[in-house]
């Protein structure tokens, strides 16, 4: 984590746009279905292991990461670190009154991190010229998008260029959390690494979204026997 914050906090000094992924089961398994996903994924700057399965699967297939790096906690370090350097951030996505009260409350919790605007994520095609527009007027150094992971990786992606901000990074269910909307899943589920399990039992409607998991689970093993052989 702490590795990520400085490389991100280089990142603003030098001004260059720069994707940020935070990377879950799902969405590999999305990545390795869809060759469109695969390639945005790979085009981007940085990708951090987000989800526990991540960090797993780098251990089976011989690469370990060091650590998981949540997207969660990686936009409160970023907002943080942000204090320090006095930085401007855009919010964009959930709905009008979750990105309203993230808003407020981001700005009490790091009053010297400048929330510059803040835009729900209910638009379409046609409008992100007007919101390209207007995150650039704004200048930040940090835009946080909250759209779903269908939705808001390839958005960042096709305009991370005009967008021209230096750290972007989708941020999925961040802000209904900071917002209080929703819980985040208490610290026992967290510890073992279950917050997928949480937020299933909170909402059962993300049942068939779960069922990359098993999927992922076998790729990576079906992957370490394959490489098993070849050695």
């Amino acid at each position: 984590m702490q590795e990520t914050v400085q490389y991100l906090t280089e990142v603003v000094s030098a001004r260059k746009p720069h994707q940020v992924i935070t990377a879950n089961p799902i969405m590999v398994m999305a990545a390795l279905e869809n060759p469109a996903y695969k390639q945005m994924m790979q085009q981007a700057e940085l990708i951090v292991p987000d989800g526990s399965g991540v960090v797993w699967a780098s251990r089976v297939g011989g690469d370990p990461v060091a650590e998981r790096v949540a997207g969660y906690d990686l936009l409160h370090e970023l907002m943080k670190r942000g204090e320090r350097y006095r930085w401007k951030v855009y919010l964009l996505g959930a709905s009008p009154e979750v990105v309203q009260e993230t808003a407020k409350r981001l700005r009490e919790q790091y009053p010297g991190t400048e929330i510059v605007g803040y835009r729900d994520g209910y638009f379409g095609l046609e409008q992100d010229d007007e919101i390209i527009a207007e995150i650039r007027r704004t200048s930040p150094d940090l835009l946080f998008v909250a759209r779903g992971a269908d939705n808001q990786e390839p958005w960042i992606a096709k305009y991370k260029h005009r967008l021209a901000v230096p750290v972007m990074m989708g941020v999925g269910g961040s802000f209904d959390v900071i917002s209080g909307r929703t819980k985040r899943a208490p610290k026992v589920f967290q510890k073992l690494r279950l917050e997928w399990l949480y937020r299933l039992l909170k909402e059962p409607t993300r049942f068939r979204r779960m069922l990359a998991l098993p999927k992922f689970v076998v790729r990576v093993l079906r992957e370490r026997g394959n490489l098993t052989k070849s050695n």
